[in-house]
């Protein structure tokens, strides 16, 4: 369980990490280490979600930020496969809870099964 939980949260890191890979690299005498963004960043951003298709018949979501793709799961987070979330009502109760999530400073804003369970987005 413990497993799929960091495989989980590896996935949305390197997702997010990728989608912000153009943020250029400490030069040099500049005294800044740090490539990811303050928490408050996204506080007050534009942020969207689209619920989207994936394998056999089942959804996933994007989340956007200021119209620029963020964050892309092609599958349901934690669990193995590459399937998605069996309506497009589940992936919208996770889509917004990640909403919520990144609003509150969470980068990356890793779902948890707990999580999952407790929207009744699995069985």
């Amino acid at each position: 369980m413990k497993s799929k939980l960091y495989l989980a949260a590896s996935i949305l890191f390197l997702l997010w990490q990728a989608t912000f890979a153009q943020t250029p690299s400490p030069q040099p005498g500049n005294n800044s280490t740090s490539q990811f963004s303050e928490p408050s960043t996204y506080s007050n951003a534009d942020l969207s979600y689209k619920i989207i298709d994936a394998a056999n018949g089942t959804f996933c979501y994007d989340v956007y930020a200021k119209g620029r793709l963020m964050i892309h799961p092609p599958s349901t987070p934690g669990l193995p496969g590459n399937q998605g979330f069996k309506t497009k009502a589940n992936a919208e109760k996770v889509a917004l809870l990640v909403l919520d999530k990144i609003k509150k400073g969470e980068m990356p804003p890793t779902i948890t099964m707990d999580e999952m369970n407790n929207l009744s987005v699995i069985k």
